[in-house]
């Protein structure tokens, strides 16, 4: 049995070679791993071909239509621009302003639901931001108080030493 699989088996390469230079070794290397695609390989390529032809065909001539239309109706643009260019702008303006209301009014709503579960003491998402940012706030404005009444008097008995009658 050994004997018969002997006969198919491949044929291995020596693994010394007397030329170690690297490029001989990246040679042996891209020799062994070189192998021949399976038929799905093969038809994966030739798909991938087909199609690439095909779009780049198609874009070549998508292209072509474009600038031969252009270069057509590009009196009839000149012409008709009056009309058209005032009514493009306000159309425009009109969707932008649309737009922009609708994107307003968006955030004025996720911005009352959240101040809403805020001030119910629900823990919306980012209150412990809030809530350290009002105590930092509150402990600077306290620790200027303190200063004030510290130093404050100080320098109000100083300009009574420089001005001994004010």
């Amino acid at each position: 049995m050994a004997d018969l699989n002997h006969s198919s088996a491949q044929t291995h390469r020596p693994t010394t070679t007397t030329n170690d230079s690297s490029s001989a070794v990246f040679l042996r290397k891209l020799q062994d791993n070189l192998h021949t695609p399976n038929s799905t390989q093969l038809a994966g390529i030739l798909t991938l071909l087909v199609t690439g032809s095909i779009f780049l065909l198609l874009t070549g001539l998508s292209v072509a239509g474009t600038v031969i239309s252009l270069i057509f109706f590009s009196p009839l643009i000149i012409v008709s621009s009056p009309i058209w260019v005032p009514a493009g702008t306000f159309f425009f303006l009109l969707a932008a302003g649309f737009l922009s209301m609708c994107g307003f009014g968006v955030v004025a709503v996720a911005a009352s639901s959240w101040l809403y579960r805020y001030f119910r003491g629900l823990h919306p998402p980012g209150s412990d931001r809030v809530d350290y940012a009002r105590s930092r706030i509150y402990d600077t404005a306290s620790h200027v108080k303190d200063y004030a009444r510290e130093y404050g008097g100080y320098l109000q008995s100083k300009v009574k030493d420089a001005a001994p009658g004010a």
